[in-house]
């Protein structure tokens, strides 16, 4: 018989693929059958054997012996069994009707174009056994996080791979501070597996609250092993999330199991978060004061509830507001979002003048932190000190630029307006 290597022929894509042999030979004899059945019409009595080790395959067709006024009555589906009595002498004299006649195919006897159909069946059954792989590979695998090696990085998106597999970060799931170069090793979960023209594409996200969430159950042994409860995660990307966790032990602190011993734990997932504050609070049922931990680092002094509307007016002092709202009212909204209400601060001592005033710090949002510096040298620790002193004076005192003092005033009077 004619000896084919296959293996030599089709290494390029065996190899890459690394198909094993009972999953090649189906692939191989799939194909040869279907260029086989569009050949003679059949393949019910066609036998394929492949040999991936040896690299060659046997074709075998047998057809029994029919008279020739019978074979002449069949249609061509049916002949396609049979042989004639007359063709079937011209291979062996002592043939008789009634017996069979096996005869060898080789793969000369396709022509070219029939080899290239093979080619190209074969090319394509491997790379949708592969797609196939894939798809469930990571199917199973969402929500799970990756590590995979960035390979290349466009405006919209960017490649990675794994194992060859490729991974797509889209920049709408980054975090606003990521910044990659080929090679890096990037980590973040997947978060859904797309097909598209029969490929699997597998999306990864940075920002969903579920990266978080793998990332504290890789770091806290206690969320792993079922003690503590994760509740609810909400996060603003690279600046700032909160996480309710409750514990069903008595024994167990949720929270300072989560943040370790001096931060500890989680410091770790703050620097892979691109220095995003994570907030633990514990979770409970009472609403007030899931509200008032929420609202962490400000202390609030009493909660007036909506719950019909989901509205919360929550009261605090003059000086705990603007760690209430936040930075870009992060901290409020993700206040809400996390407790379902909608939140609204007040203050409650605007009759109080003494308790009305506002530690300078407290503006670090919007006066630069070397100016307030430059405030405290002289003495100025609250807006009403910085206030009470006229404009030249303190332009002679701090020796800051006019237009830095009239910003800073124009900050500090809108406090209190």
């Amino acid at each position: 018989m004619e000896n084919v290597n296959l293996i030599e022929s089709f290494s390029e894509f065996k190899e890459a693929k690394s198909i094993d042999r009972e999953t090649m030979m189906r692939i191989l004899e799939d194909v040869f059958r279907s260029i086989l059945i569009r050949k003679y019409g059949t393949d019910k009595n066609i036998s394929i054997t492949v040999n991936v080790d040896r690299g060659d395959f046997e074709i075998w067709r047998t057809r029994e012996i029919i008279e020739d006024a019978d074979y002449a009555e069949k249609t061509p589906e049916e002949a396609a069994l049979f042989i004639s009595y007359s063709e079937a002498i011209k291979i062996e004299p002592d043939f008789e009707v009634g017996e069979e006649v096996s005869e060898e195919i080789f793969l000369k006897d396709f022509g070219r174009r029939e080899i290239l159909n093979i080619r190209q069946g074969l090319v394509s059954k491997i790379q949708e056994y592969e797609n196939n792989i894939i798809y469930k590979r990571y199917t199973d695998r969402v929500g799970q996080i990756i590590t995979g090696e960035v390979y290349q990085t466009w405006k919209r998106e960017t490649l990675l791979t794994e194992n060859s597999v490729e991974l797509i970060l889209p920049k709408s799931e980054q975090i606003s501070t990521d910044f990659f170069h080929k090679g890096d090793v990037v980590r973040a979960v997947i978060i859904k597996v797309d097909v598209r023209n029969d490929t699997p594409i597998i999306v990864l996200s940075r920002t969903s609250p579920v990266f978080l969430e793998r990332l504290l159950e890789q770091e806290v042994p206690e969320i792993f092993d079922g003690l503590i409860t994760i509740k609810q995660i909400e996060r603003e990307p690279g600046e700032r999330a909160k996480v309710a966790v409750e514990s069903y032990d008595e024994r167990i602190d949720p929270v300072g199991a989560c943040v370790g011993v001096k931060g500890s734990r989680i410091h770790s997932i703050v620097r892979e978060l691109k220095n995003e504050n994570i907030d633990v609070i514990p979770y409970t049922t009472n609403v007030e004061l899931f509200i008032t931990r929420a609202l962490n680092p400000a202390k609030v002094t009493s909660i007036k509830l909506n719950e019909d509307e989901k509205k919360a007016e929550v009261f605090m002092k003059s000086d705990q507001l603007s760690l209430a709202i936040g930075k870009n009212g992060c901290n409020i909204k993700l206040a809400s979002r996390i407790s379902g209400y909608e939140i609204d601060v007040f203050r409650d001592d605007i009759n109080n003048e003494d308790d009305e005033d506002v530690d300078l710090i407290e503006f670090n949002d919007e006066i630069e932190e070397w100016v307030i510096k430059e405030l405290q040298k002289v003495g100025l620790d609250t807006a009403k000190d910085v206030l009470k002193i006229e404009r030249d004076e303190l332009i002679k005192r701090t020796d800051l630029e006019e237009e830095t003092i009239d910003n800073v005033l124009n900050i500090l009077r809108a406090e209190f307006e």
